[in-house]
């Protein structure tokens, strides 16, 4: 998909740049990523009873992708960094995680910026949006007493196991 500067849209992981462009903008390009995402899922979901409320198959080969659409989708602000790498913006951030397809999320922002202080609330409205888009999501509190989220898909039943 391609924004009205004809770029590819990516979501914002709050590892880049500032979006570019009119915040109308970049808020009609997520709007329409997050419509295709759902179409995805109930198009490879049929069979499930709620097919949007489960992580496609695209998704899991890109989690990193997909959980920043989810957060960006639901209004919640990305962190960004500037030309030299510096926090310019709070918001979340979402790395890989600690095993394979398991993603990071942390509340990041520039020094004296108040998001250590935030993070708590931050992130609890952040596991809140990916557990109703069906990912399992769990807060941590890791070193220097900072918080962030472990983000993995929710399991898969085993085939043939008892109900």
């Amino acid at each position: 998909m391609r924004d009205s500067h004809g770029t590819a849209f990516e979501p914002a992981t709050g590892d880049g740049p500032p979006s570019a462009g009119s915040p109308q903008e970049r808020a009609g390009a997520v709007r329409t990523a997050f419509e295709g995402l759902l179409q995805i899922r109930r198009l490879t979901r049929p069979d499930h009873a709620d097919p949007e409320g489960v992580p496609a198959e695209w998704e899991l080969h890109r989690p990193v992708r997909a959980v920043s659409l989810v957060l960006e989708s639901a209004g919640i602000p990305p962190s960004a960094t500037g030309e030299s790498g510096e926090r310019v913006a709070t918001g979340y951030r979402v790395s890989g995680g600690g095993v394979p397809g398991a993603v990071r999320v942390e509340w990041s922002g520039p020094p004296g910026s108040g998001a250590v202080h935030d993070e708590e609330e931050a992130l609890g409205e952040c596991l809140q949006v990916l557990r109703r888009s069906g990912w399992t999501a769990l807060l941590y509190r890791g070193p220097r007493r900072r918080r962030y989220l472990e983000v993995e898909p929710p399991k898969r039943p085993v085939s043939g196991a008892a109900r």
